[in-house]
């Protein structure tokens, strides 16, 4: 169900169920965070995330899931939480490709990437109202920052999904692009970063996290930004870009 394949520094994760959608059971949030690990112990420069089908990832796969005995915790707090967690610390830059239903656990996991190219078709939102549950995966805190506390519970009570252009117009994600071209363009922004000065990207990475998960203020931030680009200083990326500049040609960057 979950396909790794590596080329050109460039790591490509696919959820690879269309027949449910690329809903996620248990032994699958297992097998997508063994990808991220081999794809780290591979040392790419970049990832791509994308679902095969009609949808990225409509959420957990219930098909099999008793209420009466569910336990939630186990898979949201024991599975979830900790893939979430490990693909937005994933050491260089990721893109994901959603497309179709982006919905629950689907939704955490652009969240937990970096980059995010969304496609016309695309449906994102809570659509738990007609199930008694409620949005989980960081969807409520994405949205409250996003788009405010009265239009998230609107999302919410209603059950309403967003168009890709809608949650892209919001500040959701990244960009919107029409279907027939998503993958493409994904998988372009993606080699082109891998070429790039990922030690710096990382450095970039880590800061948009402490920014965001620690609310620093202008002066903290920017005292963090002096203390990155220090230790950039000894990195050959580094002098590569110097030289590069300093002699009017194409830097060759190695990311270290």
């Amino acid at each position: 169900m979950i396909d790794l394949t590596i080329a050109d520094d460039t790591a490509t994760v696919v959820l690879n169920a269309p027949a449910k959608l690329n809903a996620l059971d248990e032994q699958a949030i297992r097998d997508l965070g063994h990808a991220y690990d081999e794809a780290e112990a591979a040392g790419v420069r970049a990832l791509v995330l994308r679902g095969e089908g009609r949808a990225f990832c409509a959420g957990r796969d219930i098909s099999q899931v008793d209420p009466r005995d569910d336990d939630v915790i186990g898979y949201l707090g024991g599975l979830v939480t900790p893939l979430l967690q490990k693909m937005s610390r994933f050491p260089a830059p990721t893109f994901a490709v959603a497309h179709g239903a982006c919905l629950g656990v689907g939704l955490g996991l652009l969240i937990a990437t970096d980059v995010v190219y969304v496609a016309e078709s695309a449906k994102i939102g809570s659509p738990f109202a007609a199930l008694g549950a409620t949005l989980d995966s960081g969807g409520h805190a994405l949205f409250v920052e996003r788009l405010g506390a009265h239009r998230t519970l609107d999302l919410i009570y209603t059950g309403r999904l967003m168009s890709g252009a809608e949650a892209v117009a919001a500040g959701l994600f990244s960009r919107v692009v029409p279907d027939d071209e998503v993958v493409d363009a994904t998988a372009l922004a993606a080699t082109t970063a891998a070429r790039g000065a990922t030690a710096a990207f990382l450095a970039s990475k880590q800061l948009v996290a402490r920014i965001r998960d620690e609310r620093l203020g202008l002066w903290v931030s920017m005292d963090a930004e002096n203390t990155a680009q220090a230790a950039l200083c000894d990195t050959e990326d580094y002098r590569e870009g110097f030289a590069a500049f300093q002699e009017k040609r194409t830097p060759v960057f190695k990311g270290r």
